[in-house]
């Protein structure tokens, strides 16, 4: 995952005050994303950095999957899986206040090499340009609804209702945008295509 970060002088270290607000990305835990939001918002509160650490964001965009049994459920789906948006204005203790959350591993930015020892050095939180902040956000707004179903061609499935009810076939087209597939059905003795609603059908095997 890379981002489009802003390098200039005025915005690279964590150890210099910046007085405009910028947008950030935190790296975090896989499928924590949700737990460092509500705990960073928490310790904002709590550590009286309000007026620096503005917004935490999660870009989404709505999903609904179809299950093998044909019933729905909505849900959202993360834009960056792993990674958390931050609108803060940076300072040292706004920096400490993010990166010492629970499952924070680091702010998206440039590494600096060690002036002595071996390892790894520090990394200098750079923010991310305007045009990449703009691009993430339209991109979860805009977003058409997403449509998954747990079946694929190739899948055996039986029929649960309509004309065809209790035939067995074979799954040969999914069109989740129409909530549809086609299905190769043996009727009299051939194989013929049928299409058929997802809460019409059952996933075999």
């Amino acid at each position: 995952m890379s981002f489009v970060t802003d390098e200039s002088p005025e915005s690279s270290a964590p150890d210099q005050e910046i007085r405009s607000p910028h947008w950030y990305a935190v790296q975090v835990a896989s499928g924590c994303e949700k737990r460092v939001k509500a705990n960073l918002e928490q310790r904002v509160q709590t550590l009286d950095v309000a007026d620096r650490i503005l917004r935490v964001q999660i870009p989404q965009t709505p999903t609904v999957k179809i299950r093998k049994d044909g019933s729905r459920s909505t849900n959202e789906e993360k834009v960056f899986p792993g990674y958390v948006l931050i609108e803060m204005i940076m300072d040292d203790d706004a920096w400490q206040v993010v990166k010492n959350t629970p499952h924070v591993i680091n702010f998206v930015g440039a590494e600096q090499k060690r002036r002595f020892g071996r390892g790894r050095g520090h990394v200098k939180p750079l923010p991310l340009s305007l045009g990449e902040v703009e691009r993430i956000f339209q991109q979860a707004e805009e977003q058409e609804l997403v449509v998954k179903i747990d079946m694929a061609i190739g899948d055996k499935i039986l029929v649960l209702a309509g004309p065809f009810k209790d035939f067995e076939g074979q799954v040969i087209e999914v069109s989740p945008e129409r909530g549809k597939l086609k299905a190769l059905l043996s009727i009299f003795g051939r194989d013929t295509p049928v299409e058929l609603e997802f809460n019409q059908v059952q996933k075999q095997g």
